[in-house]
């Protein structure tokens, strides 16, 4: 059984552990419809890229 033959620091586990965290999701304001919303996706009221494209009734 491997056993570490010192105990890794903070800094060293914290430098291992430097890429494992939440990415922030890329929102935009719309100005077509006045909103937030995510890059290259639909927003809430139907519009993508600046046309209808889902009709909300």
């Amino acid at each position: 059984m491997a056993v570490p033959a010192r105990r890794t620091s903070k800094t060293k586990k914290r430098m291992r552990r430097g890429h494992i965290k939440l990415s922030v999701p890329n929102v935009h304001f719309d100005a077509t419809s006045g909103e937030y919303r995510v890059s290259h996706h639909v927003s809430p009221k139907g519009y993508y890229k600046g046309q209808q494209v889902i009709k909300n009734d």
